[in-house]
């Protein structure tokens, strides 16, 4: 199974003259920042040409672009788009977006504004990818059964910078375990969840081997836990925070500044290829597959489960669906990004755990990020085009571009 989902990731060096082990080294030393004052990236400027160049990891959350390209929606918007590359793991996607070897990525939301304001990189947030599509899934034999039993457990998460570990931590703290970051196989208190940073696709494999107690990660991942590792589900993340961000779909901000219409062709495509997806969850899932158009490594059934199996007597031991009421999906594709969204999220992320400083968010003003991050026209208008996102039983058809958080941990 691990042989099945290590993808290879791209070994050429770098338009700046750092490699791929060179990269690796400086996140190792210093993270992004280093790195990017290592490329130099301020400096660079974007290709001439306009062909969507997209980067994106083998997860779900990068649907609404691997769609719009294999439906062709980018075609129809008069634009060229190169087949989408797959990436293995985001520092490498982060990377790549970073010598403009992408121009469109999805990023797990925290990502841009630690890039944008820890880093002064100049990213813009110009949608969400979906809603929820995550979930916390734990070994068998592991005696986990609730959120207070991660005590003194191995938990993998994407990325310190994701609404993983931002949700996970605060369950966590809700059932007064602290999260703690310690080489493994160090001691741990009976209080105390120790968390590593793993590609998404080294997870289940680590799961099956117990070598981890239980990961947080985007589709197909947990359904593939579930098939393939023996895990069983502990909680949905879009039942404990009510149609969650995940993944955001971002460009360069100074290709959102000098080329309009392009920016506003994509995203036309782009809101296409989440309307077909949201309401095609089954074709789409095959669509995806290694048994369809192989944008995603996983067999047709692993993926039509990440995007449809959601049925809370099936999840009532442990209970991970506490909320049918609200009804939300396993994953779905609503790409507006609600301010209100993105003010919690900053607010959360001081409250995070995470490997390396974060005193960039000390005086980082939320309302600030949620206007100056994301740029809200392109996306307006493009929804306003395809309206079919309004029909959604979360979205309020006559105030669709306000809500409130609803969490319930």
């Amino acid at each position: 199974m691990h042989d099945e989902f290590a993808m290879a990731v791209d070994e050429e060096v770098l338009e700046q003259g750092i490699s791929r082990r060179q990269w690796l080294d400086i996140m190792a030393k210093g993270g992004l920042a280093a790195a990017l004052a290592g490329l130099s990236i301020p400096a660079m400027a974007a290709p001439d040409d306009d062909v969507v160049r997209i980067g994106y990891l083998p997860i779900t959350d990068a649907t609404a672009l691997l769609v719009a390209h294999a439906n062709g929606y980018f075609k129809d918007e008069g634009l060229e788009a190169e087949k989408p590359t797959l990436i293995r793991g985001w520092s490498p996607l982060i990377e790549g977006f970073a010598a403009r070897k992408f121009n469109l990525v999805h990023f797990l939301k925290p990502i841009p504004i630690w890039m944008r304001y820890n880093n002064k990189f100049p990213v813009k947030l110009m949608a969400w990818a979906h809603t929820n599509g995550s979930a916390l899934v734990v070994g068998k034999d592991t005696g986990i059964d609730s959120f207070a039993d991660l005590g003194g457990k191995q938990v993998a998460v994407p990325y310190w910078y994701s609404m993983h570990n931002i949700v996970l931590q605060m369950a966590i703290r809700e059932a007064n375990v602290k999260a703690v970051i310690k080489p493994q196989g160090a001691a741990l208190a009976p209080d105390e969840c120790n968390l590593q940073v793993m590609p998404p696709p080294d997870m289940p494999p680590a799961l099956a081997g117990r070598k981890i107690d239980a990961f947080i990660v985007a589709e197909p991942f947990n359904a593939l836990g579930e098939l393939k590792a023996g895990a069983k589900m502990l909680r949905f993340t879009g039942d404990m925070w009510r149609n969650h961000p995940c993944c955001t779909i971002c460009m360069h901000e100074d290709t959102v500044d000098t080329k309009p219409e392009w920016t506003q062709a994509v995203m036309n495509a782009l809101v296409r290829g989440m309307n077909f997806a949201m309401e095609n969850k089954a074709e789409t899932a095959k669509l995806l597959s290694r048994d369809g158009e192989k944008y995603l490594p996983a067999p047709a059934p692993v993926v039509t489960r990440a995007m449809t199996y959601y049925d809370p007597k099936d999840y009532a031991s442990p209970e991970a669906i506490q909320h049918p009421d609200w009804e939300s999906g396993r994953i779905d594709f609503l790409g507006w990004p609600y301010p209100s969204a993105t003010k919690f999220i900053v607010e959360a992320m001081n409250d995070t755990v995470v490997s390396g400083d974060k005193t960039f968010l000390e005086n980082l003003d939320p309302a600030f990020v949620a206007d100056d991050l994301v740029d809200y026209k392109f996306i307006r208008n493009a929804l306003e085009k395809y309206p079919e996102w309004k029909k959604h039983p979360s979205v309020d058809p006559n105030n669709p571009y306000e809500r409130e958080e609803l969490l319930a941990l």
